[in-house]
């Protein structure tokens, strides 16, 4: 008895010590979190099809991951699959959501710097998901289409009024295209940069990595996706707004100092 005593003591205090650990952790973790500062810009694309999003052949996917490696560090970017539009939303919300209270606070909204992109059916849920953070009040900088396919009952060419800004680029031919006109809600609110032709007829695009139906059924729409040229002007208008941002972010940071 005057062995086992002792035993059943360290046997006690090892087994404080093993379900302490967790909760310190979770507490360190959870205190980490809320350290870490929120991201300045949030780029949310939406891929096509019943494409994965992170697909390497997608040129949405390219254009995701060369925007990590050179964007201000403050900026927040990723790929969606068009049917977690939902999940998306949630995602912004947790991004502006800098006080961890569980809801958005004027100051919280208006710091909101928001681009969407997408491709096909991507594209039309750029355009709802603006939709969706419009009925929060929560503004977008930026909404990019390329051929925007939209879903029965849904409706991708009119661009709500938190939108600064949208550009639609569109292909005419086959069995799918795009959406040629988006008009905005209100044109006080909303520029539209433009609704841009681009016939892959008369330039045609090389394609890799896509299905056999894509080649042969619907090459233009396919295109439209695998377009280096395009995506690589969408990527230079991101990184564009990105500057500008940036360049408002420092301006008032400069004229305190000189103060």
């Amino acid at each position: 008895m005057a062995v086992s005593a002792p035993f059943r003591w360290g046997t006690l205090a090892v087994a404080l010590m093993v379900v302490a650990t967790p909760l310190f952790s979770t507490a360190e973790t959870q205190l980490s979190r809320h350290r870490q500062p929120p991201p300045s810009n949030i780029i949310i694309g939406f891929v096509g099809g019943f494409v994965r999003h992170n697909n390497p052949h997608q040129e949405p996917v390219k254009l995701a991951r060369d925007l990590r490696k050179t964007a201000p560090p403050d900026t927040y970017v990723r790929v969606f699959e068009n049917r977690h539009r939902r999940a998306a939303y949630r995602t912004i919300v947790r991004l502006l959501d800098t006080d961890h209270d569980g809801k958005l606070s004027s100051a919280e909204k208006n710091r909101a710097r928001i681009m969407l992109f997408g491709h096909s059916w991507g594209a039309a849920a750029a355009v709802l998901l603006a939709r969706d953070l419009d009925r929060q009040d929560i503004p977008v900088l930026l909404t990019v289409q390329v051929d925007s396919v939209a879903k029965l009952w849904q409706d991708d060419s009119a661009i709500p009024d938190n939108v600064a800004e949208a550009v639609n680029f569109y292909q005419p031919h086959g069995l799918i295209h795009g959406q040629r006109l988006i008009t905005p809600v209100d044109p006080i609110k909303t520029e539209i940069l433009g609704n841009i032709l681009i016939d892959y007829r008369k330039h045609p695009v090389e394609c890799t990595g896509i299905s056999w139906f894509d080649r042969y059924i619907t090459p233009s729409h396919a295109e439209s996706q695998c377009d280096p040229r395009l995506w690589s002007h969408i990527e230079e208008m991101l990184r564009q707004r990105l500057a500008v941002q940036s360049a408002k972010a420092v301006s008032p940071q400069i004229s305190d100092k000189a103060q």
